[in-house]
C-alpha cells in the first residue's frame, strides 16, 4: 500500500507487512511478523522492521538497490547481505544481518519482496532518486548544532 506521509517535507511511503523466517546459528527458523518500509524523502533506502508493530521492533536500514540486486545475485558487504533464491528455498530471498552481537539469517518470500519493490518503483523510479532529495533539509540536518 502506498500513501502520503506527513511532515514538512511530505513524500510518499510504501509499507508492506511481511512474514520473515528468522534464524540464528544453530537454531531453527521462527516466523516473525515484519514490515518493509520505503519513503520517498529518503529515496535510496528501505527499512526492514523486525517484529510486530505493537512490540519494540528492530530496524535495519539499507539500500533499496541492494534489495533489488539481491533478487538476481548476492550483494552487499558489512552489516547486510542479500542473497537470491537458493535451490533449497527457491521461493525466498535471504538477508543476512550482522552486528557485534552476532548474525541472523532472514528469509522473505520472493513474491513479497518483488511486490514491495514494484510499489517503491512506482513512487520513485530507479535512477530518479536524486530528484526526490530535499537538499536544504539535508544541509540543515548536517549543520544542526554546529553553530
Amino acid at each position: 500500500m502506498s500513501h502520503p506521509s506527513s511532515g514538512a517535507a511530505a513524500g510518499f511511503s510504501v509499507v508492506h507487512e511481511v512474514m520473515v523466517r528468522a534464524s540464528a546459528p544453530d537454531q531453527r527458523p521462527v516466523p516473525l511478523p515484519s514490515t518493509l518500509r520505503y519513503d520517498s524523502t529518503d529515496p535510496y533506502a528501505v527499512c526492514l522492521s523486525l517484529g510486530a508493530p505493537s512490540t519494540r521492533t528492530v530496524d535495519r536500514v539499507f539500500a533499496r538497490s541492494l534489495l533489488s540486486e539481491g533478487l538476481r545475485r548476492p550483494g552487499g558487504a558489512g552489516d547486510v547481505l542479500v542473497i537470491p533464491r537458493h535451490r533449497c528455498h527457491p521461493g525466498s530471498v535471504r538477508i543476512v544481518v550482522r552486528s557485534p552481537a552476532g548474525a541472523a539469517l532472514l528469509e522473505i518470500a520472493v513474491s513479497a519482496v518483488t511486490a514491495f519493490l514494484e510499489a517503491t518503483h512506482r513512487v520513485v523510479p530507479p535512477g530518479t532518486e536524486e530528484l526526490h532529495i530535499d537538499l536544504d533539509r539535508v544541509v540543515a540536518e548536517l549543520t544542526a548544532g554546529s553553530e
